[in-house]
């Protein structure tokens, strides 16, 4: 997910406005992004490439059930302990032996006559970089739902964040709050690596979509351009994520510096 520059600008806007993140074979999709100020409708074309089908789908089946239910005990790694952590790296590494995607890149460019396997939307349930749980350790905000949508060539990190004061308060004390915030990518293969994404990024943005209760994503949303490094193309950025799984429910990724896996379902919608 690479987010160790959205991070840094993220908490950057995060601050100022305190003061002023599917049914089985389904394929969604997520219309043209744009970084507009509310997300559109998703709907599934005919032409998004399928995956591969696993050679032995009812120990993946178990498996992933068994990550579930530790993304669901330990809020998607944010509060794992070390024995979470070891079950679920256990887990993913068997689950990444059996992998059936060999080609998870194809068609990430935009490119492609049927589409990307990757295209869609897709919810975090587990992860272990860094970068992203010290969004936890926020004193203002805590975490919300994390998504990754994929509209090759465009990869969209979505991450919502709630004031923590809201957590420690019943939803009649405290009315709720949300704030999203978008790192825009432009994706690319890389030559002979089939499974492996290049990224560049090109936009932030920030945006309120609800306060008090009330609803405000018509609000602009506060964003910037990513300036782009003298001579840096999709083919040589230095962002990047390897699929090391990937079905047609499940994706993990690993992430180049500073290291780590995410693990998310797909699912139809990234309404909050």
């Amino acid at each position: 997910m690479l987010v160790s520059l959205y991070t840094i600008a993220l908490l950057s806007f995060s601050l100022n406005e305190a003061e002023s993140f599917s049914s089985r074979g389904g394929k969604a999709h997520l219309s043209p992004l744009h970084l507009a100020p509310q997300d559109e409708d998703l709907t599934a074309p005919s032409d998004i490439l399928e995956c591969s089908v696993p050679t032995n789908p009812v120990l993946c089946d178990r498996l992933k059930c068994e990550l579930y239910q530790l993304g669901a005990s330990y809020d998607r790694g944010f509060g794992a302990s070390p024995g979470a952590r070891a079950k679920a790296q256990a887990v993913v590494e068997e689950l990444e032996r059996m992998t059936p995607e060999n080609a998870a890149a194809q068609g990430i460019e935009g490119t492609h006559p049927n589409g990307s396997p990757l295209a869609g939307s897709w919810r975090m349930i587990w992860t272990t970089a860094v970068d992203v749980l010290l969004l936890n350790a926020s004193p203002v905000f805590i975490t919300g739902a994390v998504h990754q949508v994929f509209d090759p060539p465009v990869v969209t990190n979505v991450i919502d964040f709630l004031p923590r004061a809201q957590s420690l308060f019943p939803p009649d004390v405290v009315p709720s709050s949300l704030l999203r915030a978008k790192v825009q990518t432009k994706a690319s293969p890389r030559q002979n690596k089939p499974n492996r994404v290049g990224l560049l990024f090109e936009k932030v943005q920030v945006q309120p979509l609800q306060i008090l209760g009330v609803d405000v994503n018509m609000v602009p949303p506060l964003g910037f351009n990513l300036p782009k490094l003298p001579g840096t193309d999709n083919g040589d950025s230095p962002g990047y994520f390897d699929v090391t799984y990937l079905d047609h429910e499940l994706l993990v990724i690993r992430q180049n510096a500073p290291g780590g896996l995410f693990a998310l379902v797909r699912v139809n919608s990234i309404d909050p």
